[in-house]
């Protein structure tokens, strides 16, 4: 186990939601705003650091910037994350006319500096870059229920495709370490979908390829899977040479740390849409319902489920980090 995980695992109290939008409200910006300008985005971090007991420093979970940097349509407006609007391809079969763009392409290079810019001003913490798994730009690209039914009827014309997405994500991640990225998440929602022979095909290999290129001891990997059948894609996931496995609200959490090696760290997974609509006291009681169930498991740190929305309240926020101060002290664990 990396010297970094170990140093994570003994201040589990110091939790590791992905917290980053909900910046904008303590900087007083707009979505918009805070992803124009690497000098907001890296404020942002260091505004979140600065309120929250956090133990790694998160940027801007946004899952259109690499669809953009290939030409997709995007739209964004000053309230919500990103989207992608239309993808670049209206059949499989022109994947093989898709041009690799150079990293920098679209909003990219805003990224690489907002993170060399955090990594100026936040150096108490690991910063962690974000980006978007393979199959899940690959979907954005095209569109994710023909690009499911493509994995049947046209596997080789994926597959091209997979390849060129993931020669983009690689040559991305390098420029984001070389920025001084500590860590990634890499987010692979839409591989979630899929039925597990499918995503130890289409998925599972092209997130391995990522992550055996940037893959060292100084460098933290985490991978990132909200999906519904993610319980019933362990064995693959299993696989990855990844250091901390990241798990969404959709899943039974104890039964999939019980299904893992011990050697991932697992993180997840309060429900991230309770920050927007619920209440303090629902999220107290999320965060305890998943502490009960799986803080008796050493390799276990709670997290949510996926992104916090822009649009949560703080006081939500606030009361989950209360929450998890108050239960690891008195639990000790």
């Amino acid at each position: 186990m990396k010297a970094s995980i170990e140093k994570l695992l003994k201040s589990k109290h110091k939790t590791i939601p992905i917290l980053s939008f909900p910046s904008t409200a303590l900087l007083d910006i707009s979505v918009r705003e805070l992803l124009a300008s690497p000098a907001m985005q890296a404020k942002g971090m260091q505004a979140i650091a600065a309120r929250c007991p956090v133990g790694a420093s998160l940027n801007m979970m946004d899952l259109s910037v690499e669809a953009e940097a290939f030409g997709a349509e995007i739209r964004i407006t000053d309230d919500e994350v990103p989207t992608v609007e239309h993808g670049i391809i209206e059949d499989i079969a022109d994947a093989a006319a898709i041009t690799v763009p150079a990293v920098g392409a679209g909003r990219t290079g805003l990224c690489l500096e907002g993170i060399r810019l955090a990594k100026e001003s936040i150096t108490d913490l690991p910063v962690f870059c974000g980006v978007i798994g393979p199959y899940s730009l690959a979907g954005r690209l095209y569109d994710m229920t023909e690009l499911m039914m493509a994995c049947y009827d046209s596997p080789d014309e994926v597959c091209c495709l997979l390849d060129k997405v993931t020669d983009f994500i690689i040559a991305y991640l390098k420029a984001f370490k070389a920025a001084g990225a500590d860590g990634v998440i890499l987010a692979e929602p839409a591989a979630g979908l899929l039925s597990p022979a499918l995503a130890e095909e289409f998925s599972i290999p092209y997130v391995k390829r990522i992550f055996d290129a940037v893959n060292d001891e100084s460098f933290i990997i985490c991978y990132h899977n909200c999906g519904d059948a993610v319980g019933d894609m362990l064995d693959g996931i299993a696989t990855l040479p990844a250091d901390i496995l990241h798990f969404g609200n959709a899943i039974d959490l104890k039964k999939a740390i019980e299904g893992l090696p011990k050697h991932f760290v697992v993180m997840g997974n309060v429900d991230p849409v309770l920050f927007r609509t619920g209440t303090p006291d629902e999220i107290r009681a999320a965060v305890e319902s998943v502490y009960t169930a799986c803080a008796g498991y050493e390799n276990f740190m709670l997290s949510t489920g996926c992104d916090v929305p822009a649009a949560a309240r703080w006081e939500n926020i606030d009361a989950y980090f209360e929450k998890v101060s108050e239960l690891y002290a008195s639990g000790n664990r």
